[in-house]
């Protein structure tokens, strides 16, 4: 990116957390706000469209996740960079967004200023993390090489928490009364986890679970 301001396109399902966002952007002036989509294809083919230097993206989307539109985005134009802005603060969403070419990574209730600063530092090819994200990084690697992965290093934990409760046979209802989530976002985890472990179905899901030992085999 040249010393222009940084043209920015917004991706989230979220229509008032968009409109919001946007609006602080469009009212920033070292910000130039190209775009904005709601789906992971509408932000891979408005990336495509409008080459913007900065995507400010979430991790949950409808169709797809916001670190594989990420990956799609950065493999298609390596100059883009990828500003995460999620609820998600696990660690495996961090470090999966990291592997798939995000730049920076923060969490949704970042002040004004702060995603401002992380749009201009993106754009500039800076990787940048919020207060919380970057201790988080640095204990991972303060921690040493010893620690063991996670399985399916490319879920998050809550899909391993979903995973392992298809593979012990539980539905839908039944993993969203369990982990206190709504019917929708347990679908769009389950949705997620097939199309990540590349299963056709619930069945798939739960032989590729119980093999890597998930559940309990029953």
């Amino acid at each position: 990116m040249s010393d222009a301001r940084p043209r920015v396109l917004v991706v989230d399902d979220h229509p008032l957390f968009r409109f919001g966002l946007c609006a602080v952007l469009a009212a920033e002036p070292s910000v130039e706000l190209v775009g904005e989509a709601a789906t992971g294809a509408e932000a891979i083919a408005t990336a495509r469209e409008l080459t913007p230097d900065v995507v400010v993206m979430d991790v949950h989307l409808p169709d797809m996740t916001g670190i594989d539109a990420a990956r799609a985005i950065v493999g298609e134009r390596v100059d883009t960079g990828v500003l995460v802005l999620t609820m998600f603060n696990d660690s495996e969403s961090v470090f999966a967004a990291m592997r798939a070419g995000a730049r920076g990574y923060l969490l949704k209730g970042s002040g004004q200023d702060e995603i401002v600063r992380a749009v201009h530092a993106v754009g500039r090819g800076e990787a940048i993390f919020g207060p919380d994200i970057a201790t988080r990084v640095l204990g991972f690697f303060n921690a040493g090489p010893e620690l063991a992965g996670p399985v399916f290093p490319e879920l998050t934990a809550r899909e391993r928490e979903v995973l392992a409760l298809i593979a012990n046979g539980v539905s839908n209802p039944g993993i969203a009364s369990k982990l206190s989530l709504s019917p929708k976002t347990v679908r769009n985890h389950v949705s997620s986890i097939f199309t990540k472990l590349h299963v056709a179905d619930r069945a798939q899901a739960i032989v590729r679970a119980r093999k890597a030992g998930l559940g309990d085999g029953e």
